[in-house]
């Protein structure tokens, strides 16, 4: 593999940039690989629950298909709690970062405040504010972002419940990370 000569970034000439900028676009491309391959490892889980990260995943994502919830949405779900492994205390940006370019104003909003809104159904257990969530009452997504904590997430620890598999999610997850980013329509 070709490489650049500079050490310094102020050095690099534009056939140098314009080299990287093919390996970047390259990169670029096997995201969806990268992140399906991720996911893939999310067997282990917190202690205390009684599924794995990646079960966890599958149930909610499974949830929002069978509720006929878009292709986009559907694949937010299964990658809402990406941010787990690297970010515990700011998951939910975390996994909105990685979907931004891809997704909507609304699903990015959606996964980025989820872990507010979650606070809903344990907060108060911890001594904590459950109603955090309300200060986004005036939002227009508040109700959708409710709806996927209530109807999909939440819902999502379920031992017995038969959940889709990586695979059936796979082609989804590829076509929404080969898409356009929003940023460059």
């Amino acid at each position: 593999m070709k490489t650049v000569n500079f050490t310094e970034m102020k050095s690099g000439t534009k056939d140098e940039y314009l080299l990287l900028d093919k390996y970047e676009q390259e990169y670029i491309n096997g995201t969806a690989d990268r992140i399906l391959n991720f996911i893939k490892g999310l067997t282990a889980t917190l202690e205390g629950y009684k599924v794995s990260r990646l079960e966890h995943s599958l149930q909610t994502a499974t949830r929002a298909y069978k509720d006929k919830a878009d292709e986009e949405m559907v694949v937010a779900a299964l990658l809402h709690d990406i941010g787990d492994e690297l970010a515990p205390l700011n998951h939910s940006e975390y996994a909105a970062a990685v979907l931004k370019p891809y997704v909507s104003k609304k699903t990015h909003w959606i996964i980025e405040k989820h872990g507010e809104f979650q606070m809903y159904y344990y907060a108060h257990h911890l001594g904590k504010n459950k109603n955090q969530r309300d200060k986004y009452k005036d939002h227009e997504y508040y109700n959708d972002a409710v709806n996927f904590c209530e109807k999909w997430d939440q819902a999502s620890f379920d031992p017995n419940y038969k959940s889709m598999t990586l695979e059936d999610f796979s082609p989804m997850v590829k076509r929404i990370f080969s898409r356009k980013p929003y940023s460059l329509l």
